[in-house]
């Protein structure tokens, strides 16, 4: 009988994106033994797997980690790779001990431990934060597969160019941040429409004309605002958050006329298939040549087998600011408004992190 291999960290950080990255940093400032595992091959690579366009919707400035500024100008808005450099470059200035190629495929508890099993290795950890974000699994509504194979159809994840779509008529369903960016991308040479819901905007962000005072003081203004004040704790804050769940995120940088602009028609909720085409909620059928469906993600802890851990009816954990009361000394990081508006972004992450270390 073969014995699997095991060794024991005091902290285990499962996530090495800007989470990851984050808590990393704090933990070392403390002096903390620990190891981020990622299942990546390289420090970014979620980054780099997105759409060849994409820019950070935040602008430079404003998106700095803990430690080290984005190496850009303030209004700048960096693109996909030059994020995944940044990252890259964060954990090898703070020489962070971050295993790759590392999948984690079961987190269980064995007394006052917690057990990872790694492919042929188990670690065994005092404390574990969970830092792989909330976006696992590509959503695509179950009717898409009444589509006929003769239309095209990506989820916004597969999408990389408007060069990989054949000549047509596109439909993007989701008005979020993504939707939005590829609808508008792809109006420049095609027809487009973009189903989905208004969800409001922040104030636009373009580079000509940022005010100012977003940097002032290093951008502690912009941080008070977005992720002290719009938070869990405040009543603005968890009304943002309600309607975020209940129809959205506001965009951001993007607004309604952007869209009108690039020449993006808005049309209803596709609520299904008729005579082969998408059917929308007012009726009209669409005929078009591709759908790319924008429709988020849906999160995947199956692989957390912890008792104490308590989940919500998507499967999302139950927790306090990141705290998992039930269960000491597990953690999450990373998640959308997990205490504020910017929880999940740069520039937002690191206060929830200073938080859980301070809690370890």
């Amino acid at each position: 009988m073969t014995t699997t291999p095991s060794q024991h960290v005091e902290t285990v950080v499962i996530g090495g994106g800007q989470a990851g990255l984050t808590m990393g940093y704090y933990l070392a400032q403390h002096d903390r033994s620990f190891v981020i595992l990622d299942a990546g091959s390289r420090v970014g690579e979620a980054w780099r797997d997105r759409w060849d366009s994409l820019r950070l919707f935040i602008p430079a400035g404003l998106s700095n980690l803990p430690g080290l500024p984005v190496p850009a100008a303030n209004a700048y808005f960096p693109t996909k790779n030059e994020v995944a450099d940044y990252l890259e470059a964060y954990a090898d200035e703070f020489d962070l001990p971050v295993r790759l190629d590392t999948t984690v495929e079961s987190l269980t508890r064995n007394g006052d431990r917690y057990v990872l099993d790694v492919g042929a290795e188990r670690i065994t950890a005092d404390h574990v934060v969970v830092a792989t974000g909330p976006y696992h699994h590509p959503h695509v509504p179950a009717f898409a597969s009444e589509l006929p194979p003769s239309i095209v159809q990506l989820h916004s994840s597969e999408y990389q160019n408007p060069d990989q779509l054949p000549e047509g008529d596109v439909l993007v369903v989701g008005a979020g941040n993504s939707g939005t960016e590829i609808a508008i991308e792809l109006a420049a040479d095609r027809r487009v429409w973009l189903s989905g819901p208004d969800t409001g905007h922040l104030p636009k962000w373009d580079a000509d004309d940022l005010p100012r005072w977003l940097f002032w003081f290093d951008g502690r203004l912009f941080r008070w605002l977005f992720s002290d004040l719009l938070t869990v704790d405040t009543w603005l804050g968890r009304k943002l958050k309600a309607r975020g769940q209940e129809g959205g995120d506001p965009l951001i940088r993007l607004t309604p006329d952007d869209l009108e602009q690039a020449g993006v028609e808005r049309v209803p909720r596709v609520e299904g298939v008729v005579d082969g085409a998408p059917r929308l909620d007012d009726g009209r059928r669409l005929d078009v040549d591709t759908v790319i469906w924008a429709t988020g993600f849906r999160p995947d802890f199956s692989w957390i087998e912890v008792p104490g851990l308590r989940r919500d009816a998507d499967g999302s954990p139950i927790h306090d600011r990141g705290v998992v009361e039930d269960e000491p000394g597990l953690y999450f990081l990373g998640l959308p408004f997990q205490r504020s508006l910017l929880s999940a972004t740069l520039v937002g992450v690191g206060a929830d992190a200073r938080y859980l270390v301070a809690h370890l």
